[in-house]
């Protein structure tokens, strides 16, 4: 059975004393409802080790960079990240994707460099508002996960979770309809089934979108969502909580 995970994207947001004050809620209030991670700014990844090393909760960086080490300054490597302890790591969302251009193909990329550091990839998937109303929800998902796929090989999705954001509901808050993210989480799924039932039946599909606990419960009743990307809500210990805890 596939275990929830509720994973707190806190983006640009935060200092130190927020990021202490956020945690050690977050710690005191935990429970088994579902796993937790949170994914904070680079600057602050010694710290949230520091405070969650030993409590259950993981933690992970936001981007990584496509090559292993040298002239590239202001990078972050997946060794690097390795050396924080750092469970996960997002690859391809629809920030860098659509802020600074990262293309499908760097996104295969850094995906490989994490795995081979022992750190599991976050994979985003999704379309913009234009490409839904031009009904290229499929294709774009399918083009994304596939130039993945085409690098890595199914296999890899094994050590690795998902997570289907339309970009339209990104800090907008508009959210998809449970129904509608159940059928592109379903269809993502699917992709994977052509290669390896096992491995579809087992990864993880978390949705991100203006995630809230007003409507956290119906999104993970849907059969094939496996917990949450936040963002804003992340950043407010009592509505990520409450948000872990409507996988019950």
């Amino acid at each position: 059975m596939r275990r929830y995970l509720v994973a707190g994207n806190w983006k640009m947001n935060g200092s130190l004393t927020s990021v202490r004050e956020l945690l050690a809620a977050i710690r005191q209030a935990q429970d088994d409802t579902a796993e937790l991670a949170v994914f904070p700014p680079f600057v602050y990844l010694a710290e949230v080790a520091a405070q969650l090393r030993g409590s259950g909760i993981a933690w992970g960086a936001q981007n990584v960079s496509e090559h292993p080490s040298g002239a590239y300054t202001g990078e972050v490597a997946a060794a690097m990240l390795q050396d924080f302890g750092c469970a996960y790591t997002l690859v391809g969302h629809s920030e860098r994707r659509a802020l600074y251009g990262e293309t499908d193909a760097q996104t295969a990329v850094k995906f490989e460099l994490l795995q081979q550091a022992g750190i599991r990839p976050v994979l985003c998937l999704g379309e913009t508002l234009q490409e839904r109303e031009t009904e290229q929800t499929e294709c774009v998902v399918e083009r994304q996960l596939t130039a993945v796929l085409d690098r890595v090989g199914v296999a890899a999705l094994s050590d690795c979770v998902l997570a289907y954001e339309p970009v339209w509901a990104i800090g907008t808050g508009k959210t998809a309809t449970p129904e509608q993210a159940q059928a592109v989480h379903a269809f993502i799924r699917s992709i994977v089934a052509k290669s390896d039932d096992i491995i579809a039946g087992s990864v993880r599909i978390l949705y991100g979108g203006s995630v809230k606990s007003a409507n956290a419960k119906a999104l993970f009743a849907m059969p094939d969502i496996d917990g949450g990307l936040i963002g804003g809500a992340s950043l407010n210990p009592v509505e990520f909580l409450d948000i872990a805890h409507a996988t019950i």
